[in-house]
């Protein structure tokens, strides 16, 4: 067995029951020019008590397959998501 892997990343959609999709950042050098270059991965995740919400960053950890392609589980959320502060109108009359 080899050790799990575990990105951090960040929230883009709760929309199921108990998974969330995470989107991952990663940094590569380009081969030929070393120009470095943003890349993207989004993964499903599962989340058990349905805690994270969109903009929530939070560790995701391997585990055992879950579903067709669920194949991480939610460790931790290391940073909630700034709440905005809505203004509510006063009905004027």
């Amino acid at each position: 067995m080899g050790k799990q892997k575990e990105y951090i990343g960040t929230v883009i959609s709760n929309k199921m029951q108990k998974t969330v999709v995470v989107k991952i950042m990663h940094l590569s050098k380009h081969a030929k020019y070393g120009k470095i270059i943003k890349g993207y991965a989004k993964y499903k995740a599962h989340d058990e008590k349905s805690e994270s919400k969109p903009g929530d960053t939070v560790r995701i950890v391997e585990t055992r397959p879950l579903s067709k392609d669920k194949h991480f589980r939610v460790a931790q959320i290391v940073k909630k998501a700034a709440i905005p502060e809505i203004a509510l109108k006063d009905d004027e009359k």
